[in-house]
């Protein structure tokens, strides 16, 4: 503690009228793309990382760049090859004139960092460029796809993002940190640097960290991630590969957690971009969400589709968005026949009418209610001939909207069915929430409450009791 009171002593005799309050009230953010219509009322002029509360105190996880290799740590980025497989080499790309003297300037950077060295593997893949979109200029990359197809997948899992909010209940403080190009801060085992070479006009290159165009980059580094803070998850942290958020009730605690945060974080010698974090904020944007306390909103990008292919991008970040969005799959029906096989396109005014009505949905502010798992539940049920809906909320605030289509055998099932269809659709669909929670289940057939006293039953019927007894609810 003493440590922490002499950095804020520090802070306080250079801002002498800013008070943890007053960094929590108006938040603190570098990005320019976290300045949210909530911020912009309350945005003030970036202060420098001295002045900002416990982060005054790790500037050495704030480099302006990073300073050369990463250590040797316990871990290295593998690349197994399927069993028999022979080196791959592919011709370089032609390049025009200014993208060869970029190109140039680039690799000599790579060189001078040590990122990469010049390479006699019988490996190699083309390099090329690719535009940045947000800073402009041109980005370096490898079209590893040749080796990529012969690499064994690692199936370590991501976590789901619905599942990292449900965190967040009661958390009033958030920051947030972005890892300084996260795959550069691994190194690759030895044995397989050989394996990432790659070919340019001026000669033939390795990598000595990771790239993110190889598969399995991005299972790794969440792997190494739940290493680093496997301590802090489920109580004050959230990470999503190379972003962090830190999450609290109040100041208090949230000095505390961001201390332990930088703390692991420097002890690592793993290094953030100021520039792209965010500290002592109300209101965070996170990983395509708006943050506050008891709230998670919707922030999506709008798609235009022109093509099948389009349309079934259109309809995944749709998907992704369920939960916010009520009988989702009904609206889309139109679209949705547009991708199933052999279908023929024909762009019907009925699939204009369902891609307004989705876009105007993605694009609207919607606004769902963090669950509080010690208070009861209250499920809405609602199907049609053709899906079913449901709605899940708390203290009337809705939690998660959910939706399907019925498939083909389920369309022919009798009315009492259908209505205990939703029932079961909804307690699986919520069951990391249900399941030792009191949930209240109400439908618009009042017969199917007398359902577990009915003396007989069908095998289908007798199949889904057997999986709602196991929760404590009422119909």
């Amino acid at each position: 503690m003493a440590e922490a009171t002499q950095c804020y002593d520090r802070c306080w005799e250079q801002n002498s009228s800013v008070s943890l309050k007053q960094w929590v009230r108006r938040g603190y953010s570098c990005a320019t793309s976290q300045a949210h219509a909530a911020q912009e009322e309350t945005q003030v002029e970036a202060p420098a990382l001295a002045t900002i509360p416990v982060v005054c105190d790790y500037p050495d996880v704030f480099p302006k760049e990073l300073p050369g290799l990463p250590p040797d740590r316990d871990v290295e980025f593998r690349i197994d090859l399927v069993p028999g497989t022979a080196p791959v080499s592919k011709r370089p790309y032609r390049m025009a004139p200014d993208e060869l003297r970029e190109l140039k300037t680039q690799l000599q950077e790579q060189l001078d960092k040590g990122f990469i060295r010049p390479s006699s593997s019988p490996w190699g893949c083309p390099a090329l460029f690719v535009e940045k979109k947000d800073q402009g200029g041109k980005r370096l990359c490898v079209d590893y796809r040749p080796l990529n197809a012969v690499t064994v997948k690692n199936k370590y899992p991501l976590p789901h993002i619905d599942i990292l909010f449900d965190q967040l209940a009661g958390a009033k403080v958030f920051s947030k940190i972005d890892l300084m190009s996260g795959y550069y801060q691994i190194r690759i085992r030895e044995e397989d640097i050989p394996k990432i070479a790659f070919l340019t006009r001026y000669g033939l290159y390795e990598y000595l960290v990771m790239s993110f165009e190889l598969t399995n980059t991005p299972a790794f580094f969440m792997y190494m991630m739940n290493s680093v803070f496997m301590n802090e998850f489920d109580k004050f942290v959230v990470v999503f590969i190379d972003d962090i958020l830190i999450y609290s009730k109040d100041e208090k605690e949230h000095k505390e957690h961001l201390r332990i945060v930088l703390s692991c974080l420097k002890e690592h010698k793993l290094y953030a971009k100021f520039s792209k974090c965010a500290f002592w904020l109300k209101e965070v944007a996170f990983l395509g969400h708006i943050l506050s306390e008891k709230r998670v909103a919707v922030d999506p990008s709008k798609e235009q589709p022109q093509t099948v292919t389009e349309i079934r991008s259109f309809l995944g970040l749709a998907g992704y968005y369920r939960r916010f969005i009520k009988d989702l799959s009904r609206t889309a029906k139109p679209m949705t026949s547009l991708t199933q096989k052999n279908a023929k396109f024909v762009w019907s005014s009925k699939c204009e009418e369902a891609f307004q009505m989705l876009n105007k949905l993605l694009t609207s502010v919607h606004v769902l209610a963090q669950p509080d798992i010690t208070k009861p539940f209250d499920v809405y049920c609602d199907a049609s001939g053709t899906g079913l809906g449901c709605v899940l909320m708390q203290e009337g605030r809705v939690i998660a909207y959910a939706s399907c289509q019925l498939r083909k055998h389920e369309v022919n099932y009798p009315t009492h069915d259908l209505e205990l269809l939703r029932v079961v659709y909804a307690l699986k669909k919520w069951r990391h929430y249900l399941l030792g929670n009191t949930c209240h289940i109400y439908t618009d057939h009042k017969s199917l409450k007398y359902i577990f006293t009915q003396p007989e039953l069908n095998m289908r019927q007798r199949r889904w009791l057997e999986l709602i007894k196991d929760y404590d609810l009422d119909i």
